[in-house]
């Protein structure tokens, strides 16, 4: 009998690879390469490679890597950026950080993601690039938005944070703009074991600009072309995910089978459940259901000793940090609905059966009651 599950269980997947991750690490400490180094260079060809671009620059965080992308566009402040109000701030920082204002587009209800048919609109003399967001690791509707895009001759950027292995129409997410940033917290699918980030991108001169911003805007050390940043990546981190990215297809794999579970044995309860548009593969970073009551919800599955959490509980137009930017309440009514009902149940690689039969009971003892 289960009694208790978390919410997430990253003890869980490093006891397999304990080993392997153990012997990664001391081989760097032995190389003393703690910046950057021979580990995060292996990693960024090999992460390339999965993401099917031809260059992968790793940095310390997603939200850098987001920043980086922005500059190698030569964003100016005032300039506008197109992009989403459900999903974390941290795309939202990396415009701000260039001086720059987020102009957000409502979302799909059933995808959680920037809705195409409203992109437009939103457009102004102003704009000089679109960011949607592979939110919960499902992609966004990518062929619209790129139309969008090359019909007013603006870049896009994906922010592609949780949505590591999703594929939009057999082809891998992080491919598709002129660069994509992705996020390695710890709790992501591919989780170092601190922060760390990475931009993928096809174009050989951004990703030449992109390693000198990361390393204080300098090619030659202590010869600084530009004003540049310490976003390097540290070698441990480099290590770890070198050994990680091997099983990232053994463990999209294992998470898509537990989506398709849930969306099964939770099949006729009151319930909105995810799915998975036409075309598009999701990595289910989260699996995330719809309820009006969800704060009851939550509370009935904390009290009974199963983790759940919320991704979002405030859109960002409706930030106080955000304020400056006039939007008020009601002006994106998809993303304030799904802020209001959105729970995430536990999903990983390494939930078992067991475990999520204990959870499903218990979201059903809920409505039993």
């Amino acid at each position: 009998m289960v009694d208790k599950v978390p919410y997430l269980d990253l003890a869980a997947q490093m006891k397999p690879i304990r080993a392997e991750i153990d012997k990664a690490i001391a081989e760097n400490l032995d190389r003393c390469s703690f910046c950057l180094g021979p580990d995060v260079e292996q990693f960024e060809k090999d992460f390339a490679t999965f993401c099917t671009t031809s260059h992968s620059i790793a940095f310390n965080s997603g939200t850098s890597a987001l920043h980086v992308a922005l500059r190698l566009l030569d964003i100016q402040p005032g300039d506008e950026i197109v992009t989403t109000p459900f999903t974390f701030v941290a795309t939202s920082w990396a415009i701000s950080y260039c001086h720059a204002k987020p102009v957000y587009v409502d979302i799909d209800p059933k995808t959680f993601n920037l809705d195409p048919k409203k992109l437009e609109a939103a457009i102004t003399p102003r704009t000089k690039a679109i960011m949607p967001v592979h939110l919960y690791g499902h992609p966004f509707d990518v062929d619209p938005i790129l139309e969008i895009g090359r019909k007013h001759k603006l870049p896009v950027i994906e922010d592609a944070a949780q949505a590591h292995g999703a594929a939009y129409k057999g082809k891998t997410v992080g491919s598709f703009g002129v660069a994509a940033g992705f996020s390695f917290y710890p709790g992501k699918n591919l989780g170092a074991y601190g922060e760390a980030g990475a931009l993928t991108t096809n174009d050989p001169a951004m990703a030449a600009r992109a390693k000198s911003l990361r390393e204080h805007g300098s090619k030659v050390r202590y010869y600084h072309d530009e004003i540049g940043y310490n976003y390097r990546m540290e070698g441990v981190q480099g290590a770890v995910l070198k050994v990680k990215l091997k099983y990232l297809r053994e463990w999209t794999n294992a998470r898509q089978r537990v989506a398709r579970r849930y969306n099964s044995l939770l099949a006729g309860l009151p319930l909105e459940l995810p799915s998975e548009a036409p075309g598009c593969e999701s990595a289910w970073h989260l699996y995330v259901v719809r309820h009006p009551k969800r704060e009851e919800i939550k509370k009935h599955l904390e009290a009974a000793g199963v983790g759940c959490a919320l991704h979002y509980p405030m859109p960002l137009h409706l930030q106080k940090c955000y304020e400056f930017l006039g939007y008020k309440q009601g002006d994106f009514p998809e993303s304030e609905r799904a802020a209001n009902q959105c729970l995430s149940l536990p999903i990983y690689p390494e939930l078992t059966e067991k475990q999520q039969d204990r959870v499903v009971d218990v979201v059903k003892q809920y409505f039993k009651a």
